[in-house]
This record gives structure tokens, sequence and C-alpha cells, in this order.
């Protein structure tokens, strides 16, 4: 019994895994990515936690989808000067609204709160050195 109570724990937790982003680490590839254009703003998206790891959902800033909330990934979008609401759906919509100024880097990191049904994985704003920071451990997954 005790032998099969083992088997589930490590299985349940391999499961957790499943969903993680695939690619290179950040901080191998952080020195290759292109230099900011001068008249854009650019925005790292990341999910450093594993928790929840099957829920996925599309990255949307202002209503165009940019990428997936995929655990231990990182990903980043260059757009002009504007105001910008990025959102996330699972059950409910979760959204953040941030200005992105010329030159200017954002971090926006997604937490993972239980649901009802599922749980809910919402985007906030960190200090860019935080940002910077605990994406060096995810996984890159592109940059647009």
């Amino acid at each position: 019994m005790k032998k099969i109570a083992c088997l589930i724990l490590t299985l349940t937790a391999l499961a957790s895994f499943t969903g993680c982003a695939t690619g290179p680490q950040y901080s191998t590839v952080k020195n290759t990515i292109p230099a900011l254009a001068p008249d854009k703003g650019r925005i790292y998206f990341y999910r450093a936690s594993t928790f929840g790891a099957a829920i996925q959902p599309d990255v949307k800033l202002n209503g165009e989808v940019v990428g997936t909330a995929k655990c231990k990934g990182v990903f980043y979008v260059d757009r002009v000067p504007n105001s910008y609401m990025i959102e996330t759906s699972t059950e409910v919509t979760r959204q953040l609204s941030i200005t992105l100024e010329k030159g200017q880097t954002r971090y926006v990191r997604f937490g993972i709160t239980f649901g009802f049904m599922v749980g809910h994985v919402y985007p906030e704003l960190v200090d860019p050195a935080i940002g910077e920071k605990e994406s060096l451990e995810c996984n890159f997954t592109g940059g647009k």
C-alpha cells in the first residue's frame, strides 16, 4: 500500500511539470537578444512558478494574442510607446493596465491562484531588477 501511494505521488509530481516551457534557458540567450529600437519599448512576460503547470492561458496585449503564460517560460514583445491592457483568461479574465515609454523595459510576471474549477493566472507588473533576476531561471520561448 505504501508503494502504491508513493508511486501515485511521484506520477502526480511528474505530471505537474509536463506543461512547462521548453527552449534554452533565458540566462544563456539573454545576450543574443536584439537591442531595443530607439523608438520602441519592450515588455517581458514570464511565469517563474511551476505551480499549476497545466494551466497555460493565452496572453493578450490590447486584444492581440502575443504568447502563452507557460510555467518557467519568458518571452518579450517590442511595441511603440502607448497604454496597454494585458489580459489572461481561464474561468475568469484578469487584466493589468500599463504604460510603455520609448526606451523603457517593463516586466510582467504571471502568478496563479486557486479558482473554483481551474486556477486563475494573473499578470502583475514587477520592478525591472526583480523581473530580470526571476526570468533568468526561465526558458526563453521567443520575442516579437
